[in-house]
């Protein structure tokens, strides 16, 4: 497939909007999607906060291979981040995060007369979970939430009930993703627009992964025989084991692809991580 480019006007303003609001905040909290760490982490925001403390919180982390998780916490924290494996969704790790705010806010109080409530800024490219998270910590619903990328508009700075402040920002992407495989990735996990790339080539691409990573959730989701050499073969089996027909016994490629994809974006295939820790 060929390099994803996509950037959208409003991405070049929430870099702005990050470095101009970058002095104001104590700690950046960076949420990426536990199945692809590197791939949903933007390098350009790894710029922007050079120096400020950083917690990274491995969103979707019950969609992701538990042993991953716990390799890439140790990978993170090793390299000086706070760390959190999460579901921000269900609200799982809530509570742990809590507690590493309030000893965030202890830490900065100490020997301060006027103590001043901590403020974060929350950072990810799109759909990683930020309004999930979000939601959370303020126990409403204070940003929006969806499946498609780019819902969160503007800057809102919000308030938690222990009168920690956060400040929201939109999600952003990259000019251009130089490795082609952080692109897919991004659009296996649904961090970009569907309608820009073909579902059919993306699904193919995905049980190529599938097929060299986890062969095995593949023939127990799908109840394949074996895996064939091909993905294309591989989606013709699982079409036909799924019933995907057409008129004159043709392969519905398309519905057995958005299947394909959605049932892996949910995890209904299995707990998948597409990018290993030591890799």
């Amino acid at each position: 497939m060929d390099n994803i480019n996509w950037y959208p006007g409003h991405m070049k303003k929430t870099r702005e909007l990050i470095e101009d609001n970058l002095k104001m905040v104590d700690l950046v909290i960076e949420v990426v999607d536990a199945r692809i760490p590197i791939s949903s982490r933007n390098p350009i925001i790894d710029q922007i906060v050079k120096g400020k403390k950083r917690l990274i919180i491995l969103n979707k982390s019950d969609l992701a291979d538990p042993s991953e998780n716990e390799k890439w916490t140790e990978r993170f924290r090793k390299e000086g981040n706070l760390v959190l494996a999460m579901n921000c969704m269900k609200g799982q790790g809530v509570q742990q995060l809590l507690k590493m705010l309030s000893a965030i806010q202890e830490d900065k109080d100490k020997g301060q007369i006027r103590k001043k409530p901590l403020r974060m800024m929350i950072v990810g490219v799109p759909n990683v979970g930020k309004s999930s998270l979000i939601n959370r910590l303020t126990g409403r619903k204070s940003a929006k939430t969806g499946d498609k990328p780019g819902v969160t508009r503007g800057k809102q700075w919000l308030a938690l009930q222990s009168g920690m402040q956060l400040l929201d920002t939109p999600g952003i992407l990259w000019p251009k993703f130089e490795d082609p495989k952080a692109g897919l990735d991004l659009a296996f996990c649904g961090s970009i627009r569907d309608e820009i790339l073909d579902a059919g080539d993306l699904a193919l691409e995905l049980i190529k992964v599938l097929q060299v990573r986890y062969p095995d959730l593949l023939i127990k989701r799908y109840k394949l025989d074996d895996i064939s050499e091909t993905p294309l073969e591989t989606m013709e089996k699982i079409a036909a084991r799924r019933g995907f027909i057409l008129a004159g016994k043709r392969t519905d490629y398309e519905r057995c692809a958005r299947t394909v994809l959605d049932e892996f974006r949910s995890g209904t295939i299995g707990r998948i991580t597409l990018e290993k820790a030591d890799d």
